[in-house]
């Protein structure tokens, strides 16, 4: 052969276009899966955006999905600019969603107007402090931030099955394991008579300001280099301790901040289940936007649709897991895409054009 498949871990993976066709090929690989099934992939599909984007109701229902999955997705994303992989945003947060609940519990006297804020500072504080579990060992011992982030994730879990299995237990809840409903001034303003509410705006606001920050500031200037080569950054004076440890404060910050946008915004109360892995599918999110936060706000409502758009397929014999199966799919596919995009033709030594 006058060629020869040589990897190049240095060369940039691919374009603005390989998301766009990673989910393409996810959507072609699954439609075999629903045809096996005996489904019509175009009919399943035609569901899916009809129950997502087809009505003012399924609009602000994938909106709402969409407000966790950008807050953890952007997390995640800061995280990963410095090479930190932080798969511990779901543990995140369901502690700044179990923080959120502390304050309606013990500060009962609290004035009314002052509630969401400080519902907001504890959800952020508590999340940042999960964050700095996985940074320290990380920092100052070396200890893998993959394995201490995602063990992380089943100790808040079960703090939070204790809590309202026992003492937040609500005894007036007919044994239900969640906390009393929070009043009106505990619970984030919605737009009009649906469930989509301010947290929205919250989103939205991180994503200008860590846009501003990665672009315009010296601080995401030297996040840039450290991700790139931690050595260069060392070298060039940059505190990489320091760095590592605001990050991973900021992505558990943002992700606490999502747990309490939950709770107040959604739920209005701490609940078992609380999240159904919100934290896990905003890896999805962050990648499909190659960790541009702008792009973020498209992929995390894409990704919102097709959440919205499982529940729709119930209605033609079809489980909901199906949104998990194309989420799965676009992951496998982009990382997939990606790790192809190293790869090179070479022509071999000695081999003339003719």
């Amino acid at each position: 052969m006058p060629f020869s498949l040589h990897y190049d871990p240095l060369k940039k993976g691919g374009g603005w276009w390989m998301p766009l066709a990673s989910i393409a090929v996810a959507l072609l690989i699954c439609a075999v899966f629903i045809a096996l099934n005996g489904m019509n992939p175009l009919t399943v599909y035609g569901k899916m955006l009809q129950g997502a984007f087809g009505s003012s109701f399924g609009i602000s229902e994938t909106l709402v999905k969409a407000i966790p999955l950008l807050l953890c997705g952007l997390g995640v994303a800061v995280a990963y600019r410095i090479s930190i992989w932080n798969i511990g945003a779901e543990g995140q947060l369901v502690a700044g969603a179990i923080a959120a609940t502390a304050v309606t519990i013990y500060l009962p006297n609290l004035p009314g107007e002052l509630y969401i804020p400080v519902m907001m500072i504890a959800g952020m504080a508590a999340g940042a402090v999960w964050g700095l579990l996985t940074a320290v060992p990380r920092t100052y011992f070396g200890v893998n931030e993959l394995i201490s982030s995602l063990m992380l994730n089943y100790i808040a879990l079960l703090l939070l099955d204790y809590l309202v299995y026992g003492p937040w237990r609500d005894p007036k809840g007919f044994n239900f394991p969640g906390t009393p409903i929070f009043s009106l001034d505990q619970q984030l303003l919605t737009f009009g008579s649906s469930r989509l509410h301010v947290g929205l705006l919250f989103a939205l606001a991180a994503v200008a300001v860590f846009a501003f920050l990665f672009a315009k500031t010296r601080w995401g200037y030297e996040m840039k280099v450290l991700g790139a080569n931690p050595n260069a950054a060392r070298y060039g004076g940059i505190r990489i301790n320091r760095h590592i440890l605001l990050v991973m404060m900021i992505s558990g910050g943002l992700a606490g901040l999502a747990g309490m946008s939950e709770v107040s915004g959604v739920a209005h109360r701490l609940m078992y289940g609380i999240s159904p892995g919100y934290g896990y599918t905003a890896i999805i999110v962050a990648w499909l936007a190659k960790l541009n936060p702008w792009a973020m706000v498209v992929t995390s409502i894409f990704v919102g649709g097709l959440i919205v758009g499982g529940f729709s397929v119930q209605t033609i014999g079809l489980p909901s897991s199906i949104s998990l199966m194309l989420q799965g799919m676009i992951l496998i596919c982009l990382i997939g895409g990606e790790m192809l995009s190293k790869f090179r033709l070479k022509r071999k030594a000695g081999m003339s054009n003719g």
